[in-house]
């Protein structure tokens, strides 16, 4: 049977991380339902900061790209 992927983006992350902690500070939230909740949004969390750091790293191989070209003046010419 084929893995199902189940990776949110990164918009999808954060709108479930808000959502957990509107529920985690609302009342009549039990104990255990409290822990997963938690746990899920240390999950998300850690998912949005890789996010975060593949996102800036592929901006600073591109920053680097773009200033290799400005360097070579010869790459311009025709």
């Amino acid at each position: 049977m084929a893995k199902k992927n189940n990776k949110k983006t990164f918009e999808q992350s954060v709108t479930r991380l808000e959502e957990i902690s509107s529920l985690l500070d609302s009342e009549g939230l039990g104990l255990e339902e409290a822990i997963k909740l938690y746990e899920e949004g240390i999950n998300l969390s850690k998912q949005c900061t890789n996010m975060l750091k593949k996102a800036e790293l592929k901006i600073t191989e591109l920053k680097k790209d773009l200033d290799s070209l400005e360097e070579d003046p010869d790459i311009f010419e025709a």
